[in-house]
């Protein structure tokens, strides 16, 4: 089985990039799920259920969230009802949405969503290491592979994850940050390990912002509006081959290309 996760899909010039790679890779690599982050997709913040629904409609099997999840009060009704939209599982109880859903590909081979936040210079949530072994244990009962997104800010935090979850999960990749890693491995016991998806979305901004803008809150200290940036995109993914018999990574690639 081979998956196509891209990384934090930012504003329309992300939306845009989407649409026009997607096909083209499924059909060139024979890939069998895409799954992508769709915090950032209504401009750079949040996500609506147009939106998500416009993604669902390009080939998106499964959208990731993370700290942005809330940011559109319209999408909170949304989540209950589309199990393919996820939040991180490390929200507390009684919180919309779910944090991991089983996918099956038209063949009928399944694979596993589990979506956790980090807590370093994050949001304040429950423990996603205690979080991910619960949800691993819950998971791997129902299916043999299981594809971690792990939405954190400090790199050694998504590193620890993949670690320990090594082994254990089929993959553990990283989004949040948008900027592409060079770190793609299969880890000791065999997890495929990226800390950085990237983003797709414009390629001359700060990540993924009008850069005249967050060049001016550098300057100055001040509060400043962000606003996505235009101009030709970048699309960043990475390409997962398993075998979803036995749960484990045969090989992870970087995939990263500009428009």
């Amino acid at each position: 089985m081979k998956v196509l996760y891209i990384g934090d899909i930012m504003g329309e010039p992300g939306r845009r990039a989407v649409a026009r790679a997607v096909p083209r890779l499924v059909s060139q690599r024979q890939i069998d799920v895409v799954v992508g982050n769709g915090e950032n997709v209504a401009g750079g913040f949040g996500i609506t259920p147009d939106l998500a629904d416009e993604l669902f409609g390009i080939g998106l099997s499964a959208i990731t969230t993370g700290n942005h999840a809330w940011d559109k009060k319209e999408i909170l009704d949304y989540f209950p009802r589309e199990r393919r939209l996820l939040r991180p599982a490390n929200y507390p109880e009684g919180v919309p949405g779910q944090g991991s859903v089983v996918i099956r590909t038209k063949s009928g081979e399944e694979v596993a969503v589990l979506q956790l936040m980090g807590r370093a210079y994050m949001p304040t949530l429950d423990c996603p290491f205690q979080v991910a072994k619960r949800e691993m244990s819950r998971l791997r009962k129902l299916v043999a592979a299981v594809i971690v997104d792990m939405h954190a800010e400090a790199t050694s935090e998504k590193m620890a994850m993949g670690h320990y979850l090594d082994g254990e999960a089929t993959a553990v990749v990283g989004t949040h940050t948008h900027v592409q890693t060079a770190d793609e491995q299969i880890l000791p016991r065999g997890t495929a390990y990226l800390t950085d998806i990237g983003m797709t979305g414009p390629l001359h901004g700060v990540i993924g912002v009008k850069k005249e803008l967050a060049i001016e809150k550098f300057l100055t200290g001040m509060p400043r509006r962000f606003e996505v940036a235009g101009g030709p995109t970048v699309f960043c993914a990475a390409l997962i081959e398993l075998d979803a018999r036995i749960g484990k990574a045969l090989s992870i690639e970087r995939i990263r290309f500009t428009d």
